[in-house]
């Protein structure tokens, strides 16, 4: 389990037979469970200043490779006793999502990523969403996409500095999304977000 608070940025030393390395101050163990770029990955060898983790086929399939170069967001998983902040994440990936505009307001900029249909639902209005591994409330939500707006702070210290209008991103829905909402899909063919809230407050 994650919080989506980034700890470091790690440098990407190779990408090989996949296998990949990483320079970080953080020190890892054999068998740690570490989010890089929100994607929890288990470390299989390490030295003095860096660790290596094994990527399968299938995660390469899901995950936005391309941003596996250079520098790459790290996290590892929370311990006991550990203080919760950001939001619970488990670093499963859902979907790639894609920047489709990116728009400075001076003291923030604004994102807007585009989602598969399928996921789209499990984007909720002043709720959570990860990308990159980078725990953020979501602002507004349209039909195939939401907005996020970003403070100064959060894009000079992570990727957000390197997206570009068409860049790729790893994206996992909040998880009581996806669980509320397939609790009471059954019991209602035109479920909206709305109408969970209400079944909540009733309660």
């Amino acid at each position: 389990m994650f919080t989506g608070l980034i700890r470091e940025m790690a440098e990407v030393i190779s990408f090989k037979n996949n296998f990949l390395t990483l320079k970080a101050k953080y020190k890892a163990k054999i068998g740690d469970s570490i989010a890089v770029n929100g994607a929890c990955l288990t470390v299989v060898r390490f030295t003095s200043d860096t660790f290596t983790v094994e990527l399968s086929p299938e995660s390469q399939k899901i995950l936005a490779m391309e941003n596996y170069r250079g520098k790459v967001h790290i996290e590892p998983a929370m311990m006991m006793g550990d203080r919760f902040e950001g939001h619970i994440v488990q670093g499963h990936v859902d979907c790639l999502g894609t920047i489709k505009s990116i728009k400075n307001n001076g003291n923030s900029t604004d994102y807007i990523i585009s989602i598969p249909s399928e996921y789209a639902k499990y984007i909720i209005p002043k709720g959570s969403v990860t990308i990159d591994g980078v725990s953020l409330t979501v602002n507004e939500v349209m039909k195939d996409s939401f907005r996020l707006t970003i403070i100064p702070h959060t894009i000079d210290n992570t990727l957000f500095k390197t997206y570009k209008v068409g860049s790729k991103v790893n994206l996992e829905t909040d998880m009581f999304a996806r669980y509320i909402y397939n609790m009471f899909k059954g019991k209602d063919e035109g479920l909206t977000w709305d109408k969970v809230d209400s079944i909540m407050a009733s309660y």
